[in-house]
Parts: C-alpha cells; sequence; structure tokens
C-alpha cells in the first residue's frame, strides 16, 4: 500500500529518556534479553517477500527478503513529539491510496514529504523524500504544495504499477518523472520545486536509489557506513531541483536578465545496490544531512542495534542475530507500537531537530559555509524541515550458520 508523508521537526531532549525507556521495553524479545544500554525507537511493519524460482535451477528457491519500513519527521519551528512524529508502514493493507491529499490531511511535516509504497501486485516497497524549495515563498508560494503532492502522485504510480510483460521492474527515475509529470499537469499546483531521493527495493534484494538534488541516503551496513549518496548542487545551497516554472516569471528572466533553475528526473543519479540481513538504509532530506555527519548516525544506528540485540558483539566483531523479527513486528495489542525501524527513525530525526538548534556545535552545514564564506559568522545547526525514512532488511533464509560478520 502506498503512503505519503511530510516532515515537522525541533527535537526535544528534555522528556526522552521516558520514551527510549519504554520502547526499550516494548522491543526486548519473550527469548532474548536485550541489554541494559539505552535505547530508541520509532514505528512501522514490515512485509514479507514472495519465493521467486531461479531460471533453470528447478525448484531452489532464490534468496526472499522481508522490508520493514518506518518514518518520522519535524516541521521547522515546531516541536518534535517522538510519540506523533512518526509513520508506521504497513505493507498488508491494500486499501487504495489518495491519488492526491487535501492540506488538511497532510501530515505536519513542512514543506518536507514522503511516501512509502508497495509496488503494484509484488512485494517490491518504493519509497522516496522531497524537500519543497523554500525559494518559492519570495514568490507567494507555498513549496510544501509541490512537495507533498509529488510524494502523493509517486505513491499512487507506485500502487498502481502494472508489469508490461518484459520483466523490466519499476525503476525509481521512472517513478520520478511518473510523479513530475502528473505535478506538471496539475492544475492547482502553478509554481514550485523540490529535490527528491527515490528508491525501490525488489524481492531479490536488490535495490535502486534515483538522487537529484542535496537529499540522499546513508547505507549501513553492520557497524560500517557502506555507502552514500554525494549531494548534487549549481552553487553553495542550490540543489539540482525539478520545479514548474510560470510563464510569466521565464518573460521576465528574458527580458530582464537571470534563470530559474530547473532540472529534470534525467538528470538524477542512479545507483544499484545489493542488500544483505540486516543492512539499514536511511533516506532523509537535507533538515537531516545539513545537521548530522554519516558516522552521528552510524552512532545512533549501532546504539540502537545493539542495545536491543539486533546486532551482537562476538570475537569476529559484529554480527547480525538471524531472528529479527522479534524486533521490527508491533506487538498485536500495542496501543503505540514500537519496532526497531520506527526506534531507528525517530532517533535519528530526534537528534537532527537537537542538532539543528545547537549554535555551539557546528553541523555540516556551518562546516560548508565556513570553508566557502570563512568570512560569515555562522556556527551551530541549520533550522529546517526534517523527513527521514528507516528501511531494515531481514533475509527471511538467515540460518544459524550463516550470519554476516565484520
Amino acid at each position: 500500500m502506498a503512503t505519503i508523508i511530510p516532515a515537522p521537526r525541533l527535537a526535544a531532549q528534555s522528556g526522552n529518556f521516558t520514551f527510549l525507556t519504554s520502547i526499550r521495553c516494548q522491543l526486548r524479545p519473550a527469548r532474548l534479553r536485550a541489554p541494559s544500554q539505552p535505547l530508541r525507537t520509532s514505528q512501522n511493519r514490515g512485509f514479507s517477500a514472495q519465493p521467486t524460482l531461479l531460471q533453470g535451477q528447478g525448484t531452489q528457491p532464490m534468496r526472499k527478503f522481508t522490508y520493514y519500513v518506518a518514518a518520522s519527521f519535524s516541521a521547522k519551528y515546531k516541536p518534535f513529539d517522538p510519540h506523533t512524529n512518526v509513520f508506521h508502514f504497513n505493507p498488508y493493507n491494500r486499501i487504495q491510496p489518495q491519488k492526491k491529499r487535501p492540506k488538511s490531511s497532510r501530515l505536519a511535516s513542512g514543506q518536507d514529504a514522503f511516501f512509502i509504497s508497495r509496488v503494484g501486485d509484488t512485494n517490491a516497497v518504493a519509497f522516496g523524500v522531497a524537500d519543497g524549495v523554500g525559494g518559492w515563498e519570495e514568490s507567494g508560494v507555498d513549496p510544501a504544495d509541490f512537495a507533498h503532492s509529488f510524494c502523493d502522485y509517486m505513491a499512487s504510480a507506485a500502487y498502481e504499477h502494472k508489469s508490461d510483460g518484459s520483466g523490466t521492474p519499476l525503476a525509481p527515475r521512472a517513478l520520478m518523472q511518473r510523479g513530475y509529470d502528473d505535478v506538471c499537469r496539475d492544475r492547482s499546483i502553478h509554481a514550485g520545486g523540490s529535490t527528491a531521493s527515490i528508491a525501490i527495493a525488489s524481492e531479490d534484494g536488490k535495490l535502486e536509489v534515483a538522487n537529484l538534488g542535496d537529499s540522499g541516503f546513508v547505507h549501513l551496513r553492520l557497524n560500517a557506513v557502506h555507502t552514500y549518496s554525494e549531494p548534487q548542487t549549481h552553487d553553495f545551497n542550490t540543489p539540482y531541483q525539478l520545479s514548474i516554472v510560470p510563464a510569466s516569471m521565464l518573460a521576465r528572466a528574458a527580458i530582464f536578465g537571470g534563470a530559474q533553475l530547473c532540472d529534470y528526473p534525467k538528470d538524477a543519479d542512479v545507483t544499484q545496490h545489493n542488500l544483505k540481513h540486516g543492512d539499514i538504509l536511511v533516506l532523509a532530506s537535507d533538515g537531516v544531512w545539513d545537521n548530522l555527519f554519516n558516522q552521528e548516525i552510524l552512532r545512533i544506528a549501532s546504539r540502537v542495534m545493539t542495545g536491543i540485540g539486533a546486532w551482537k558483539t562476538s570475537d569476529g566483531g559484529i554480527r547480525v542475530v538471524d531472528n529479527l523479527r522479534q524486533f521490527t513486528e508491533p506487538e498485536e495489542s500495542a496501543q503505540r507500537p514500537i519496532t526497531l525501524q520506527s526506534a531507528l527513525a525517530v532517533e535519528i530525526a530526534a537528534k537532527a531537530k537537537a542538532a539543528s538548534t545547537n549554535q555551539r556545535l557546528d553541523g555540516p552545514f556551518a562546516k560548508e559555509v565556513q570553508k566557502y564564506y570563512p568570512h560569515e559568522n555562522w556556527h551551530g545547526g541549520k533550522i529546517d524541515d526534517i523527513c527521514v525514512v528507516v528501511l531494515v532488511v531481514s533475509d527471511n533464509n538467515q540460518s544459524p550458520e550463516v550470519q554476516s560478520k565484520l
């Protein structure tokens, strides 16, 4: 099922201990004792991939993966609530998503938006984030309209996707193009723009990501940063962006000079990845990347994963426990489900929120300002909307004899 979400921001540091303690209690498996380290959480459910056969190998099944996805968000200048600023993806829900949701039903994520959706009748999952370009506010345009509609349209397109019979799966760049085309045809959206980071994880453990602008991803494997995206920018703080530019603006630019930035899905960087049991993918808007370094995100993930026992320390290094399901699927009786994936999303969003308002500790954005504009007195974080989508990978064929090690 497809779902879209925007992002709020501002993480209150006070009161987090109570939340983390309750998370830890709920995530503790019945038969596995969690270490006494502090831990953090949030919510979301995952879905199981159906068996697929390898060509020419009889009934030998291909590795099948389950993806557990959650999101957390916070709007600029709004307080962050770990209990409400979280989204739980339920892949078992087959209800048709709305093609475009009214403003009144949008999540409180400001100008950031996200979506998570099944791909057609398969168990592949499509997900992504879009960051509305704030500069449009100077022209009287609400940047949230473009970003939220863009994500709504991509969620719907992924959910309704039908195979053309060629065996070629839906690609994230094609999904980005579909969403962009639908936004351009939407007569209620006269102007605006956004960055985009779109990913599709297929049933066989293949991941493809299309990234346009300064939203992006980091791929964690065990206790290490496995790979990450590089931002696309025309200049400092000027990311690549999809845009709708009114004819009147183009005419003025032709007369008085100047240009409106307008990039296209074909300009997106596309990367392919092979997923493994226990991998974590973090997709986020620049509200995260401007305030947290990749190593900080890794430390958060490591603290959560080892704290609940999903990662174990051994003589050979770090290994992933075979059964992640005990951490990724909430109890049916839970009023506010807390899962591994939601815990990760909330912890990252909360940390980014706190860093954004910290004027003493320089984050990635401050470092960039100091590099390109050394005479500017910029220190601390950068207040912005924040949106995080976290995917946790579980290999259903994982056995006690085959364990990931660092």
